[in-house]
C-alpha cells in the first residue's frame, strides 16, 4: 500500500477536525405520537454517537391532537371558509411555542445544520384536510428558514401508520400518507420513515392502535435519527 505524503496526511486531519466541530440542531415537533416520543431513549443517543454529544442540540415541543394549522400562520382551509374564533386564536400557536423552546436551547450558539423532525397528520386525516397539507408543511419549513436565517433545512417526516387503511374513521388517512411520502421524495433535503408496525398491528394492515407502543416509540426515535444522520452526511 503506497504511503501518504505528510501534506496529504495533514489535510486529512484538518478535514476530520473541521467535520468533528460541526454543530447540529435537531427540532422535533408534531402531535400525539411525537408528544409520546422520548428522544433521550434512542434518538439523542444515536445523533450524539454520530456527531459527538458536545456538537448536538435536540429540542422537542409537541401537542396531542393538534392539526397542522397550529404550526402554520398562513393556513387556509380547502373550502376557503373563514378562520375565526378558537381556530384563529390558536393559528400558529404551536409554532410560536416551538420557536420559544428553540430560542431557549440555542441562545448564544450557532449551527452548521438544522434538521426538522415531524410526526403529525392524524388530526388532519380525521378532519379530511389533506388538500392543503403539503402546502401547509412547506409553509412551516419556510417559517423555520426565515426565523433561523437558513437557506436550507433538512427534514424527516414520520408517515402516519396503517391505523385506518380503509379510511373508515379518518376519511383522508391514506391520502395523508401518500402526501407525506410525496413531500419527502420530491425534496433532496427530505426523508420519511415507516411507522406501520409501531402501533401493535401487522405492517400494512389496519388493526393496530392510533398511538404506538413502547417498542414502537423506541424504533421511531432510532429511524428518525438514522434518516437525519444520512441527510447531514449527504449534504
Amino acid at each position: 500500500m503506497p504511503k501518504l505524503s505528510p501534506l496529504v496526511l495533514l489535510s486529512l486531519v484538518l478535514v476530520g477536525s473541521v467535520s468533528a466541530k460541526e454543530k447540529h440542531l435537531f427540532i422535533l415537533s408534531g402531535q400525539s405520537n411525537m408528544a409520546a416520543l422520548k428522544p433521550e431513549l434512542t434518538f439523542t443517543p444515536a445523533v450524539e454517537k454520530a456527531f459527538g454529544a458536545e456538537n448536538v442540540t435536540v429540542v422537542k415541543d409537541a401537542q396531542k391532537g393538534a392539526p397542522i394549522r397550529k404550526w402554520y400562520y398562513d393556513y387556509k382551509y380547502p373550502d376557503k371558509r373563514e378562520i375565526k374564533g378558537r381556530d384563529l386564536e390558536t393559528l400558529g400557536k404551536k409554532y410560536t411555542d416551538l420557536m420559544e423552546a428553540v430560542k431557549n436551547a440555542t441562545e448564544g450558539k450557532s449551527y452548521d445544520t438544522v434538521t426538522f423532525i415531524w410526526m403529525q397528520g392524524e388530526r388532519d386525516a380525521r378532519e379530511g384536510l389533506s388538500e392543503v397539507y403539503a402546502k401547509s408543511f412547506r409553509g412551516i419549513l419556510d417559517q423555520l428558514k426565515k426565523d433561523l436565517d437558513r437557506s436550507e433545512i433538512n427534514f424527516v417526516l414520520g408517515r402516519i401508520s396503517d391505523f385506518d387503511m380503509e379510511n373508515a374513521k379518518y376519511p383522508h388517512w391514506t391520502k395523508i400518507r401518500e402526501i407525506q411520502m410525496a413531500i419527502a421524495e420530491s425534496d433532496p433535503r427530505g426523508a420519511w420513515v415507516d411507522t406501520d408496525e409501531m402501533n401493535g398491528g401487522g405492517p400494512g394492515t389496519s388493526g393496530g392502535g392510533l398511538h404506538y407502543n413502547g417498542a414502537g416509540y423506541k424504533a421511531l426515535g432510532q429511524r428518525f435519527a438514522e434518516e437525519a444522520i444520512a441527510l447531514i452526511k449527504k449534504h
